[in-house]
């Protein structure tokens, strides 16, 4: 276990409210909650409402009363308060922007404008795992914070800023070390090892849409983990690459990273892993249906 006895064990639930959480949530968190237990530790919930889109108040009211009535219990969140507050993501943005002007200034990122279907027409092949997504060819590689586009405003051009979205869209990419190993042990499934450039390419730490700044799931967590002190992360084994992607970030921004702990996944008759989209295994449904926590857990 990689935290000192001076802090003492830090674990955390992280769902994002875009829906009510189902069983597949409820098994990783729960591994969560009883190595926070068996520890001695603290469990802290946060709220990772970033997606404004799809995030909804009521979902996050969900969120909180399925935890509760599951029997998870957590000592610092976006209900009780804590040391490290806000626990909604929505109210960091300020860490974010300091970490995303320290990997530009660092030079770890540049400016892209390539959409998803650019990137896909581009690659060879989508490549299987976490997010499903295509190895980033590398087309924005060379632009530097003194690029331009065309933009319609003052001389047609605008210069594209860290902290700042206009009408044209763009990201800002992490620049990966191609032919790196990156390896480390995971608590659950051991050693693990994947290749900067074969594995996963240049990744989005940053997007600007519509006026919208959103900072990337890579990026934010990392910037929570380490500001809130996580000694352990656990969460489900589809997320193994972007734990690789993470410790890249740990590195560039000079942060210790926490150990990790990913856990199977849970899936559904056809061996699909459990989504949002399967609403009779929320856990609300299955309140309502009459289930057991025994049964359940």
């Amino acid at each position: 276990m990689n935290f000192s006895k001076e802090r003492g064990y830090r674990g955390r639930l992280a769902p994002s409210p875009t829906g009510f959480l189902h069983l597949g949530h409820a098994k990783t968190f729960w591994v969560a909650h009883q190595r926070a237990k068996q520890n001695g530790g603290t469990l802290v919930l946060r709220n990772e409402d970033l997606d404004r889109a799809r995030c909804k108040p009521e979902f996050v009211a969900a969120m909180i009363e399925d935890l509760r009535w599951f029997g998870f219990e957590w000592q610092e969140g976006p209900d009780r308060g804590g040391p490290f507050a806000p626990y909604n993501q929505s109210g960091r943005f300020h860490l974010y922007r300091a970490a995303l002007e320290k990997l530009r200034s660092g030079g770890f990122i540049y400016p892209c404008t390539c959409s998803r279907r650019d990137i896909q027409q581009a690659a060879t092949a989508p490549q299987a795992g976490d997010d499903d997504e295509p190895i980033y060819p590398g087309t924005c590689r060379g632009k530097s914070d003194e690029w331009r586009v065309t933009s319609g405003g003052k001389n047609g051009t605008m210069l594209l800023s860290p902290v700042t979205c206009h009408s044209s869209p763009f990201s800002w990419r992490f620049r990966v070390p191609d032919g790196e190993a990156i390896t480390f042990t995971d608590g659950n499934s051991g050693p693990q090892t994947f290749v900067v450039g074969k594995d996963f390419g240049d990744f989005v730490v940053w997007s600007c849409r519509g006026g919208n700044e959103v900072p990337a799931y890579q990026l934010a967590c990392v910037v929570d983990d380490s500001a809130m002190q996580m000694t352990e992360v656990v969460r489900g084994a589809d997320l193994l690459k972007s734990t690789a992607r993470q410790l890249l970030l740990y590195r560039a921004l000079g942060l210790r990273p926490p150990a990790f702990y990913h856990c199977p996944l849970l899936r559904d008759a056809a061996g699909v892993r459990l989504a949002k989209r399967h609403d009779a295994l929320s856990l609300r449904e299955l309140r309502g249906q009459g289930k057991t926590l025994a049964e359940l857990r």
